[in-house]
């Protein structure tokens, strides 16, 4: 019997250092003059602050955001239409749009990255993925994990999860407690189904209907991969120059980002005691994807609207005085909005109602 190697069981280290090769120039178009370079090592490094007074940020009270996500079955998906360049901006969406709840600005984001081989050219799409979604985030790639390991996962499968950082001074925290009646809530457009629900999603496509990620769907006049992997909208740069619009006034009373739960639920999360929230049944326009999968596969409109995000990524419930401006501004970085709802004083726990 001749000896074994790392290579007989499933790992060619030849590969890995290929792929390898490949990723420092994703991370490096991300970096901002606060990451220093730290190539080879075993972490990344990030300066809080700019060393230029041009660009110094001056915080008084700096608080650390810190969030993790994945793409879920959504990469299912990805590996069917063998198409991985676009579940990376997912993964970076999920995390960033998180921490933009809190008010935060992101700095740097981790990836980790499992396969079940070696694969350069299917890690270098997915990377490129991430590195894009750090780009549109404004956040430095900062570091990441790549494993590889064979039997855990089935040939060609792997898994994604995301972890950013972010920061935000403690006086403009944003964490719900200034929510009060005759507040405005701004639901503000997804691209699409975004990153949950994909379960249901695939049962509904492939097991119900029997589609295949090359058929065409009428209600969207794209593809079934091309309307499934839509990447999640990345919305913290034009949330936060909102933010940065108003320092001094508190216009931003609460964010929700709509993720699996949908709109009650995840704008739930952030109430206190003593608000109630009504949501206005067709104030917004729904994405034809989500009337084609009800269609499709018979599911319950209460069903629709627990899982998917139904049109709305991220609500925002800010001051009745400042709503119109918002929205302006949200419309002039290129995102379409809607006043979906108001906020009114109730006793005793919060509430969410569509109405």
């Amino acid at each position: 019997m001749t000896g074994l190697s790392y290579k007989d069981s499933g790992v060619d280290l030849d590969v890995y250092n290929e792929s390898m090769k490949r990723l420092p120039r994703l991370m490096h178009r991300t970096f901002s003059p606060r990451v220093k370079k730290l190539d080879g090592g075993f972490a990344g490094l990030f300066q809080l602050d700019f060393d230029c007074k041009l660009f110094r940020r001056n915080y008084q009270d700096p608080v650390l955001v810190s969030c993790t996500d994945g793409v879920g079955t959504k990469l299912k998906l990805a590996r069917m239409a063998g198409k991985h360049d676009t579940v990376g901006i997912d993964l970076v969406a999920m995390c960033v749009n998180d921490a933009i709840c809190c008010g935060a600005e992101p700095l740097f984001f981790l990836d980790y990255v499992a396969m079940s081989h070696d694969d350069p050219a299917a890690l270098e799409q997915i990377v490129t993925g991430i590195s894009d979604g750090c780009l549109q985030a404004d956040c430095a790639l900062l570091g990441g994990e790549t494993a590889i390991m064979p039997d855990h996962y089935q040939t060609g499968d792997y898994d994604l999860a995301g972890f950013c950082v972010g920061v935000v001074d403690k006086a403009k925290l944003i964490d719900g407690a200034a929510v009060a009646a005759d507040d405005v809530v701004i639901g503000i457009a997804s691209s699409g189904v975004h990153s949950n629900g994909y379960s249901l999603v695939r049962k509904i496509v492939f097991d119900a209907a029997k589609m295949d990620v090359d058929d065409m769907v009428a209600d969207t006049g794209k593809t079934v991969a091309e309307t499934l992997l839509e990447p999640t909208v990345i919305y913290t740069r034009a949330i936060g120059k909102v933010l940065d619009h108003y320092k001094v006034k508190n216009v931003v009373h609460g964010i929700a980002h709509i993720t699996g739960g949908g709109l009650c639920e995840n704008i739930q999360r952030i109430l206190k005691p003593g608000v109630q929230v009504n949501i206005q049944n067709g104030s917004w326009e729904v994405p034809p994807v989500f009337s084609w999968l009800q269609g499709l596969g018979n599911v319950d409109a209460g069903e629709m609207e627990r899982v998917f995000n139904m049109g709305v990524g991220v609500a925002l419930i800010v001051s009745p005085f400042y709503a119109d401006n918002v929205g302006r501004m949200l419309s002039d970085a290129g995102l379409e909005n809607w006043v979906i709802g108001s906020v009114a004083a109730t006793d005793g726990d919060a509430q969410v109602n569509m109405v």
